[in-house]
């Protein structure tokens, strides 16, 4: 019996993932390249355009911190201490439900976690093995190959902060291929590879990648693949490494970087809907109404709307006073918790993070239908608002067009400043830079200033879970959530890929 495993990495690299849409990249960028019959990759590796297009089949798996049901950041925002799972009941969702009370096994485990960054990784192996024989200067090809090797390794990241014990696949993988029995590779292995991955790729990138460059606005810069290392170096306890990365990508505190980059001066700003590609953006994901997503293939890897705003709107919202906010109903996932409620109070970043619907229904403003582990505290930064709706064909719930924002300025100060230890004039003036711009006073930098200024900051994008988990405070942040240690650091592998072949499933499972 044919297992998934085998199936999604030897097929989608062939088939089906050759009808080539993206969403992660500027307007021009995105454009999609049909394919018109039957792919054949001994023929398919001709020119530049068609090389481009399998390069963007590779962008595309960018979309799942975002797109679909089975988006990263809501799942992991439910398994943090900040958000509920939320949504219409206890059953709405088998995964982020048993994720977010810790009941979470191989059956319940979403499979695409798995299976889609495979996809990614398949793509970008045939990208690498098949490039060499196009007809395009060599400049162009090493760029290709250079942001090709830095989404592979990113995507590999992905897998290895899920699951820890993952494969290591670094070539397209035939019919003839015996790789049933592909074992999994020690952990560092794979960080060593993706490690090294990026730092060859660095001199083939262009050093930035102006917001203004509409036809190329969203790919990988010099700057973002930096980021995107000095992240990896951190979370394998490499932390001057890190450090070393972060320093070139973040530059002066509070002051424009090399790249670029610059905190935006307010933080409010960072959630409009028509802000994309700010000067704090380092890796941002794009999505568009253009794709006419629908219910027949979303989450599949062809919708391109943004999933996290419908999925985190309270249920049966209606606005009863103009001066409430005008946002349309959803389906109430990722409620916060009392405890983070009660944390952000008396920071100026509260309103931006957290909506109180209950505050507001208390005063008339709104009504609402409090759903599953309702506290009436939803995550105001990705709300749909009613301006946002699409007109265009597809259902409009799943055609928001918010990017949702991977890696941002203020998440590399912060971890610069981590990688630091918290200490030292470096690291305190991170963290100064940070709290200054949205009008707090300057605290004593340390570890724990830190992990609270990360809290606050990146509330709701993803992050806290791992954060929690990278610091050995999972454990006690998470008991009362049925959280184990020793366990739930790392999900379970899905049934169907330890059917027929050498997989072992993670420890505690």
């Amino acid at each position: 019996m044919k297992n998934k495993f085998y199936k999604t990495i030897l097929l989608v690299a062939f088939t089906s993932g050759i009808a080539f849409n993206s969403v992660s990249c500027g307007d021009d960028f995105i454009e999609d390249v049909q394919n018109k019959g039957a792919f054949d990759s001994n023929n398919y590796f001709q020119n530049e355009e068609q090389s481009f297009s399998v390069l963007v089949s590779v962008y595309d798996v960018l979309r799942k911190y975002s797109g679909g049901f089975e988006n990263t950041v809501t799942f992991f925002n439910a398994g943090s201490d900040d958000f509920y799972s939320g949504g219409g009941s206890s059953t709405d969702g088998a995964g982020i439900q048993s994720f977010s009370n810790y009941t979470i096994d191989q059956i319940t485990i979403p499979k695409t976690y798995w299976n889609d960054f495979y996809q990614g990784i398949a793509r970008a192996n045939l990208l690498i093995q098949r490039i060499p024989d196009a007809k395009m200067n060599d400049q162009t090809r090493n760029r290709f190959i250079a942001e090709a090797k830095t989404l592979r390794a990113l995507y590999y990241f992905e897998l290895l902060k899920m699951f820890g014990n993952i494969p290591l696949i670094l070539k397209p993988i035939t019919a003839s291929d015996d790789y049933y029995n592909i074992p999994q590779a020690a952990p560092q292995d794979v960080y060593n590879q993706i490690e090294a991955d990026i730092l060859a790729s660095l001199n083939d990138l262009p050093l930035s990648i102006a917001p203004t460059n509409k036809a190329e606005v969203g790919r990988i810069s010099q700057g973002t693949a930096r980021a995107i290392l000095g992240k990896i170096y951190l979370y394998n306890n490499k932390k001057d490494l890190a450090a070393e990365q972060f320093a070139v990508v973040n530059g002066t505190p509070g002051q424009a970087s090399q790249y670029g980059y610059k905190l935006v001066a307010d933080y409010n700003d960072l959630w409009k809907p028509e802000n994309k590609f700010t000067t704090e953006s380092i890796l941002e994901v794009m999505h568009t109404n253009k794709g006419n997503s629908d219910w027949g293939f979303w989450g599949q890897g062809k919708d391109e709307g943004n999933s996290i705003c419908i999925m985190i709107g309270p249920r049966g919202y209606n606005r009863l006073n103009p001066a409430a906010p005008d946002i349309v109903s959803g389906w109430a996932f990722n409620t916060g918790t009392n405890d983070f409620f009660n944390f952000m109070q008396n920071d100026p970043r509260v309103n931006a993070t957290l909506l109180n619907a209950k505050q507001l229904k208390a005063d008339g403003f709104i009504d609402y239908a409090p759903a599953h582990n309702d506290t009436g505290y939803f995550l105001n930064k990705y709300l749909p608002r009613r301006n946002e709706v699409s007109t265009l064909p597809g259902a409009p719930e799943l055609n928001y067009s918010r990017n949702y924002i991977v890696i941002r300025l203020a998440d590399t100060y912060l971890m610069e400043a981590e990688a630091l230890n918290g200490a030292g004039g470096r690291a305190q003036a991170l963290l100064d830079a940070v709290r200054a711009r949205v009008g707090l006073p300057s605290v004593p930098v340390s570890m724990q200033a830190i992990k609270d200024e990360r809290r606050r900051e990146l509330a709701g994008e993803g992050h806290r879970w791992f954060d929690l988990v990278r610091w050995g405070d999972a454990p006690s942040k998470l008991a009362s959530r049925g959280f184990k240690a020793n366990k739930n650091e790392l999900l379970p592998i899905p049934y169907n890929e330890l059917i027929n072949t050498k997989i072992k499933q993670n420890p505690g499972y």
